[in-house]
């Protein structure tokens, strides 16, 4: 997968769980930055991201998470050991 398919999918996604269609993506946004990004949106953004990518999350990894970069990177790495 491209980092342009995956990001695709992402903005999908996050346009989907926060109701904004014009959320626009960019490696460093971070939750602060978005409205509505509270505890239980989160949980509900990363179970919606390991159902579009096939892929599972550890508490350890989501936890260590700053911004959307670095969820790209882990997501790649993930779709790489499958």
């Amino acid at each position: 997968m491209t980092t342009e398919q995956m990001q695709s999918i992402l903005t999908e996604v996050f346009r989907d769980v926060f109701s904004d269609d014009e959320l626009v993506l960019r490696p460093d946004l971070s939750a602060k930055e978005v409205d509505g990004w509270d505890s239980l949106t989160h949980i509900r953004l990363l179970v919606t991201i390991e159902r579009a990518f096939q892929i599972k999350f550890t508490v350890t990894e989501v936890g260590e998470l700053k911004n959307v970069g670095e969820l790209m990177t882990l997501i790649q790495a993930k779709l790489s050991a499958k």
